[in-house]
């Protein structure tokens, strides 16, 4: 299993490692050691952590549909020409950067400022993960295992 520690879980959790304690403490998260006593929390605690504290504004439309990727934010940027616009979203942490024709960003009224949502519906994802290397003392490093 992967496991991280607690500075690591910290900026995943985009919160101060003293946090991350303080939820260890009142069980909140739950952590172990790893081959050289350091504490450590296992990335599925992590991610159900994440998981539960998702509270991003929700999406104003509240429509049923299938897709299941949507992202509530303002657009930040619209670069026009005649037939097509790219318009940037930041969505939470997220930027996100969407292709339309110049017709649609005016049909929908899309400006800097504007609340939207980028709904995605995609047959292919592309997941990545950090190479595998060799943990130095003191960097940031994930482990998989407990391996170093």
């Amino acid at each position: 299993m992967t496991r991280f520690r607690i500075s690591e879980a910290a900026v995943l959790l985009g919160v101060s490692d003293d946090t991350v304690r303080r939820w260890i403490d009142a069980g909140e998260l739950t952590s172990g050691t790893d081959d050289v006593g350091r504490a450590v929390v296992e990335g599925a605690d992590l991610a159900r952590r994440l998981t539960a504290s998702a509270n991003g504004p929700g999406d104003p439309l509240e429509r049923g549909s299938s897709a299941r990727n949507r992202f509530v934010g303002l657009v930040t940027a619209v670069t026009s020409d005649t037939v097509m616009s790219e318009v940037e979203l930041q969505c939470g942490p997220h930027r996100v950067v969407s292709l339309m024709s110049t017709e649609a960003v005016r049909e929908l009224g899309l400006e800097v400022g504007s609340l939207a949502t980028a709904v995605v519906k995609a047959t292919m994802v592309i997941v990545e993960t950090p190479p595998a290397v060799e943990r130095k003392p003191g960097t940031a490093t994930a482990t998989k295992g407990g391996r170093r």
